[in-house]
């Protein structure tokens, strides 16, 4: 079977779609991740490792209240993380890790707390991206490691998700918009 990588670029690559990737926790180790998959450079367009605070609102356009009050681990943060990102780099998807994973607490939130993001084209139509909140176990590496695997995992969803609306579509014509 595919690693969860191979499968975005493959997904992306039949689809003509293009992926950006905003890290924090993760510096750098998602865009390692989806590099190293063959033919990566079909489908992936670049990433921003936004680790210092400050970075993710003048590199990826976070809002500068949402993290003055919240602080860099937020849902919304990881949210506007993945659409900033999609933005400036031109791509169709935009995906985003931001978290604690340790070895000590950060803007009050315990280690293991982690949000990632994806923004896609349905984004628009639904009003927003898709965020998941993770309470991860583990030591550092562990907690980096898995951030990587559900970020991608979650762009995996929204992508299989899109495809079977657009095949749900095609049916429907197919059959008489029935």
């Amino acid at each position: 079977m595919n690693s969860p990588a191979t499968e975005v670029v493959r997904l992306l690559t039949v689809r003509a779609e293009t992926l950006a990737v905003a890290e924090s926790l993760t510096g750098g180790l998602v865009a390692a991740e989806i590099t190293a998959a063959p033919g990566a450079s079909r489908a992936f367009r670049g990433s921003v490792t936004a680790y210092a605070t400050e970075l993710k609102h003048e590199l990826l356009g976070v809002d500068a209240t949402l993290l003055a009050e919240r602080g860099a681990v937020d849902p919304q943060v990881a949210a506007q993380m993945a659409a900033g990102v999609r933005k400036a780099l031109g791509a169709a998807w935009g995906i985003a890790t931001t978290g604690v994973a340790g070895p000590e607490e950060q803007d009050g939130k315990p280690v293991g707390t982690v949000y990632v993001a994806v923004d896609g084209p349905t984004s628009e139509l639904s009003g927003g991206g898709k965020v998941a909140s993770l309470r991860l176990n583990g030591d550092r590496a562990e907690i980096r490691m898995e951030s990587v695997r559900s970020v991608l995992a979650l762009l995996l969803q929204e992508l299989a998700g899109e495809q079977t609306g657009n095949e749900r579509a095609q049916d429907t014509e197919r059959n008489g918009g029935f």
